[in-house]
């Protein structure tokens, strides 16, 4: 039997604020599929979440901005949905600046193709922070 391929590593960011996950990869994921189809409920379809879980997500983030960062409509025969605020859109906008920031320093893509390297050894074993690698 072949093993799984491992998939690359890559550089995820995560803020967070009074121990919570304020903003990381799957909230701006959760926004830009509300963003997409103009619903909670068709955001949670496509990634397979609840609808339980994204409006913890959503509560989350609006406890730790000033202001909301969805606006919700009621459903019934006017059919209800959802809106990202413009709080909402200068947050996607901003991770995803910020991290487009981060992947490109040349420490980052160092980190990666460490990981990536060790990966391909089967190398699992940390590196001391304070250890420089041995050229």
């Amino acid at each position: 039997m072949t093993q799984p391929r491992p998939s690359p590593p890559r550089l995820q960011l995560r803020l967070t604020l009074d121990g919570d996950v304020a903003v990381g990869p799957g909230k701006i994921a959760l926004l830009e599929a509300i963003e997409r189809h103009g619903s909670i409920a068709a955001a949670c379809r496509e990634m397979r979440l609840s609808y339980k879980k994204a409006w913890q997500l959503i509560e989350t983030m609006n406890r730790h901005l000033e202001n909301p960062v969805l606006e919700t409509r009621a459903g019934g025969s006017q059919r209800g949905g959802a809106v990202v605020t413009p709080t909402g859109r200068a947050l996607i906008a901003r991770y995803r600046a910020l991290l487009d920031k981060v992947t490109e320093l040349a420490e980052a893509e160092q980190l990666l193709m460490l990981l990536a390297s060790s990966e391909s050894r089967g190398d699992v074993e940390d590196a001391r922070p304070d250890e420089a690698p041995q050229s």
